[in-house]
């Protein structure tokens, strides 16, 4: 009894402790990103401890944490919501009711989660404890990105297709990015396209976080393809993380502990995509996992280059060290890993481009860069920064914690959607 008391006052004084923890002064309702930040960062604590003791895997707490806001395929007087497929990959579909007569415009929606978390559609996942003695299912898709897809749905009369790709650590590099390009190809398919009533000159491909990663990943691809190239009129990136090279770049550094999400937490989940070995994930995180012969690869990166002066600051450039780390991972010399790397050839031309970048935001940089470089080779951007923003925050636009800046961002995407799709 005494240690259970022991342990619970322990939490109480680590959980006050987190939610007291300083956020930037310009950040709207503090004391709730407080709260989330002091909830993830327990959760990260949990999760670390259960790993080190061999009760859970990381990401399997995160999972089980994130599995509380799915929700199922629900209809409603305006829209149809189908959980299907698309030969074998699930796919969640928003359909509007009402008659058109035109054809629609359509939006394929590719999901966050740092590779590792989230859903789309129908999708379970077996999270096993106790020694692998219990199993617990989830099924189906995160409450916000249904709200998102359903009011986007609505709003533009537009068909939206929510991809439920496969996950990390089971599914690593190039499995996500694959089931993305697959999905997006067999909806560009004229038959697909007519069965939906969608027009083909009027498609967009969005996505939040890693799903932003896919997104510009899954563009550049179909680019180079001469049976895809122009067939996606536009791209809609939310906060995208775009590189893997370089893991101290100035927004890295300043936002290292959050709010929200911290440098060591996303590392941990989003090495997964590439192995499950500890010695990359340890390299990450000392900026010392790429290996000889990249050299030629961090001038796409090099944000002393790129990044507008404000952001700058008084940080001073680095290179990442190379050969440090033993073992060979091709993923991270890969532009379809790390879309930023991608030469100036292959980003002009890119469609007509939106992105949302949030000020305390650790992976804030990779967009910046990004923007800087599609201008520079003549790509139409629109860029909304949010200065009091935060990363996740469209994640946050309902139960059980409800951000105005979530909400915000939605509002900002969904008018771009409508003026340019």
């Amino acid at each position: 009894m005494g240690y259970k008391t022991l342990c619970f006052g322990f939490s109480c004084i680590l959980f006050a402790y987190s939610v007291y923890s300083p956020v930037p002064e310009n950040i709207e309702e503090p004391w709730k990103v407080r709260f989330m930040d002091a909830v993830i960062k327990m959760t990260s604590l949990v999760a670390t401890l259960f790993e080190n003791i061999g009760l859970m895997k990381y990401e399997e707490v995160f999972f089980t944490v994130t599995a509380l806001q799915f929700t199922e395929p629900v209809s409603d007087e305006n829209i149809t919501v189908v959980d299907t497929n698309f030969r074998d990959i699930p796919v969640r579909l928003y359909l509007p009711k009402r008659k058109s007569e035109r054809q629609r415009p359509a939006i394929i929606f590719i999901h966050g989660g740092a590779f590792v978390l989230g859903s789309c559609s129908k999708c379970t996942f077996s999270v096993c404890v106790w020694h692998h003695s219990k199993s617990i299912s989830f099924v189906s898709e995160m409450s916000a990105y249904d709200d998102l897809n359903r009011l986007t749905a609505n709003k533009l009369d537009a068909v939206i297709v929510g991809i439920d790709y496969r996950l990390a650590p089971q599914y690593p590099f190039p499995a996500a990015l694959e089931d993305c390009v697959f999905v997006t190809k067999f909806f560009l398919q004229d038959k697909v396209l007519a069965k939906y009533g969608v027009d083909p000159a009027h498609i967009c491909i969005t996505g939040d976080s890693s799903g932003g990663t896919l997104v510009a990943a899954v563009i550049q691809l179909l680019q180079n393809d001469p049976e895809f190239k122009d067939r996606i009129k536009a791209q809609a990136l939310i906060y995208p993380g775009l590189q893997v090279l370089d893991t101290s770049l100035p927004s890295h550094r300043e936002y290292e502990h959050g709010p929200v999400v911290s440098r060591e937490m996303i590392i941990k989940l989003a090495s997964l995509y590439v192995t499950e070995d500890k010695t990359l994930l340890q390299a990450l995180l000392r900026n010392e996992h790429m290996p000889p012969g990249s050299k030629d690869l961090f001038k796409f990166v090099n944000w002393s280059d790129f990044l507008p002066e404000k952001y700058k600051k008084n940080h001073v450039y680095r290179e990442p060290i190379l050969g440090k780390l033993n073992a060979s991972y091709p993923a991270l010399m890969d532009n379809r890993m790390s879309p930023l790397i991608a030469n100036d050839s292959q980003l002009q031309s890119l469609p007509l481009t939106y992105v949302v970048t949030c000020e305390h935001d650790l992976i804030r940089d990779d967009s910046l860069i990004y923007i800087t470089r599609l201008r520079n080779v003549g790509v139409q951007v629109t860029h909304d920064h949010i200065e009091e923003g935060i990363h996740g925050a469209l994640s946050f636009t309902g139960a059980p914690v409800f951000l105005h800046l979530g909400l915000k961002i939605r509002e900002k995407y969904i008018s771009w959607l409508k003026e340019n799709l």
